[in-house]
């Protein structure tokens, strides 16, 4: 008995060290158009042995050879896992821990998801969360549509009870550069949630797809959908077997709203041209909300300018010269501002950003800048 328990000891030793190896590749693309490719040594295809928590289980990983995922070139592989009748309690346990550690990658990092195909899967990346208050909008504003959303999330069951499907729409329009992608990004990101990117205009996208693609959005993810009055403009893209890849309006209302559309849901809608859309988009029950982002007011800029330049000031009685000349300056910059928007000259917060940025070290320049800026509007 002492032999056959030698026996199996070194069986099962030679079987854990029987394993596979394959070589995995992740090639990370830039968009400055470089790339770099990382390998790692993965669990090969056959069979393995691991012992987990002190209980042996069997792994067996197989590949379809004659089943290939349309949207990534991968195939379909089926992996296998085995244990004794009376461990299977272990299952939940592992499978568990394995969510867990995959997801703290993305702990504390906002997901954006695309479309693909049918699907949505993570696209790059995940992201740091922006915060909330690093989007500067004018008074109110945020805390309008972050309290609306809030609200929302919190009233599931009133919204049962009533009969209402439970969705939101939100729509944000306003001229470019003015933050609106950016504070929706944000506010996802200060709620735990993640975002779903569609595209309108993906070649291949039909109203029977976006359909599905709305009806089945991830847990505890934003539906974004940006630049939505061009949508619909030379929307015909005919492909070489004469399919016309197009969402229609009506499809896209339907999709929204329409009788087979899905609930919990909330969809953000962005454009740069209000007066294109349609009124039938914009109604309740599609858009609930509908808050304009304009360019930079005195209020914003002025927030904006203390982020860039007051941040680092340390209150001692020796920096308190330096602390006046700050506030003057912020007082100039808002008198700037004001008056140009008096001539009707604008300047949008990313131009401003953008300002203080080539300005790091002077907020004196920034000053000068916008200045100039208005200047140049004449």
């Amino acid at each position: 008995m002492a032999h056959q328990n030698k026996l199996n000891e070194r069986h099962s030793i030679f079987m854990s060290r029987s394993h596979r190896l394959s070589v995995e590749t992740t090639v990370h693309e830039r968009k400055n158009g470089s790339s770099s490719a990382l390998f790692n040594l993965v669990a090969g295809t056959g069979t393995h042995w691991l012992k987990y928590r002190g209980i042996w289980m069997q792994v067996v990983r197989e590949r379809e050879t004659q089943s290939i995922e349309v949207m990534s070139g991968t195939p379909w592989e089926t992996v296998t896992l085995t244990t004794l009748s009376k461990d299977r309690a272990i299952f939940p346990k592992l499978l568990t821990e394995a969510r867990d550690l995959a997801l703290r990658g993305q702990e504390g990092k906002l997901v954006i998801h695309t479309a693909w195909g049918t699907d949505w899967r993570p696209f790059g990346q995940p992201r740091r969360k922006r915060p909330l208050s690093s989007v500067v909008l004018d008074v109110g504003i945020r805390e309008k549509i972050e309290g609306d959303v809030k609200t929302f999330l919190n009233r599931r069951k009133w919204y049962a009870d009533r009969g209402i499907p439970y969705r939101r729409g939100y729509l944000l329009h306003g001229p470019p550069g003015s933050g609106k992608s950016s504070f929706i990004q944000a506010l996802a990101g200060s709620l735990n949630y993640d975002i779903c990117l569609l595209n309108l205009s993906e070649r291949g996208l039909g109203d029977d797809k976006l359909n599905h693609l709305l009806s089945n959005v991830p847990e505890r993810s934003f539906v974004l959908i940006e630049d939505v009055d061009a949508a619909f403009n030379k929307r015909v893209q005919t492909s070489e077997d004469g399919y016309q890849s197009s969402v229609t309006f009506s499809g896209f209302l339907n999709a929204l709203d329409g009788v087979a559309s899905g609930e919990e849901r909330v969809i953000f809608l962005t454009t740069n041209h209000f007066e294109r859309l349609d009124p039938a988009l914009v109604r309740p029950g599609r858009v609930d909300i509908l808050e304009y982002i304009g360019d930079a007011t005195p209020d914003q800029a002025s927030t904006l300018f203390e982020r860039f330049y007051g941040t680092d000031i340390d209150l001692d009685v020796k920096e308190e010269g330096r602390q006046r000349e700050l506030e003057e300056q912020g007082q100039e910059l808002r008198f700037i501002i004001k008056k140009g928007g008096e001539k009707g000259r604008t300047i949008s917060m990313a131009a401003l950003q953008g300002l203080f940025i080539r300005n790091g070290g002077s907020s004196r320049g920034a000053i000068e800048g916008c200045q100039e800026h208005f200047e140049v509007q004449k």
